[in-house]
């Protein structure tokens, strides 16, 4: 065992965070689900709104500044989902909504989301949950733990962070 496997605490698997800290995992309800949903895709919509706004300014179509800051938007946008539903979550598990809401995102077994979990879940998952008619969406409300289509396909579960006990001082 070297020295950095000594002083490097074990992560503990099959609890979740919540457990693991002493608390109660509750599963995220599906209002909170929703808001979450539309608080992350507002402010994507809101980018690229903002770029058509300059890119209209600037004469749009017409001269090719307009149709530029057009196109900047979109890519700012796709970059801007990029990081809200692919590395933030990744990282932390939660997404700018889901960090407004109070939920977390896990893998099923409480573990540490991931970063290509992530990516599947919110580019492979959603897009899925929308083509059957967001069905996949509304099993959250309908199953028992609260898991859509996009979290079986990444086998991932959305819990309330509020459900953690407050942190010692």
């Amino acid at each position: 065992m070297t020295a950095l496997e000594a002083t490097t605490p074990r992560r503990q698997t099959g609890k979740s965070r919540a457990a693991r800290l002493g608390g109660k995992e509750l599963r995220a309800p599906f209002s909170l689900r929703c808001g979450a949903f539309l608080i992350d895709y507002i402010a994507l919509i809101s980018i690229v709104v903002l770029g058509t706004l300059v890119a209209r300014t600037l004469g749009g179509g017409a001269r090719s500044s307009g149709s530029s800051a057009e196109t900047l938007g979109v890519l700012v946008a796709l970059g801007a989902a990029l990081l809200n539903l692919g590395l933030l979550p990744g990282f932390t598990g939660l997404t700018l909504g889901k960090w407004a809401t109070g939920l977390r995102i896990e893998r099923e077994g409480g573990a540490d989301l991931g970063f290509a979990r992530a990516l599947l879940r919110h580019f492979v998952g959603y897009p899925l949950s929308f083509l059957v008619l967001g069905i996949g969406f509304l099993m959250t409300a309908m199953t028992v733990r609260g898991r859509g289509l996009h979290d079986i396909i990444a086998g991932t579960i959305v819990v309330r962070e509020s459900s953690l006990p407050p942190p010692h001082r």
